[in-house]
């Protein structure tokens, strides 16, 4: 029984769990290469861009082959900075803008688009 409940207290905290909008970077060690994306959750990002890596299957061609080259464990997954604002329609503006200022500062590559 108390398996059970803790179980269900689990579920309905994942459920209640809001996600975290923001700027994130997948690095590559070997190279020095970084690419800068935004996400509306920061914490289901990186499973994800990886699984689509070791799919082989991964929209960015640059990375994966850069993936299928130096390795897995040659990238990182990094957040850069989390976007907030009480008007969820500005968040999609945020994103994009900070995501081109990182851009920028990193000298890095566009993850998507």
């Amino acid at each position: 029984m108390k398996e059970t409940a803790r179980r269900k207290d689990l579920i309905r905290e994942y459920k209640e769990k809001k996600p975290r909008p923001g700027i994130f970077a997948v690095r590559c060690a070997a190279t020095k290469e970084a690419w800068i994306g935004s996400s509306r959750n920061l914490d289901t990002q990186k499973n994800g861009i990886w699984f689509q890596l070791r799919a082989g299957s991964y929209m960015n061609a640059e990375l994966l082959a850069a993936w299928k080259k130096q390795g897995e464990e040659s990238f990182s997954f990094d957040e850069l900075e989390v976007v907030e604002d009480e008007n969820a329609q500005m968040i999609d503006l945020l994103l994009k803008d900070r995501s081109a200022h990182w851009r920028e500062k990193l000298g890095a590559k566009k993850l998507v688009g």
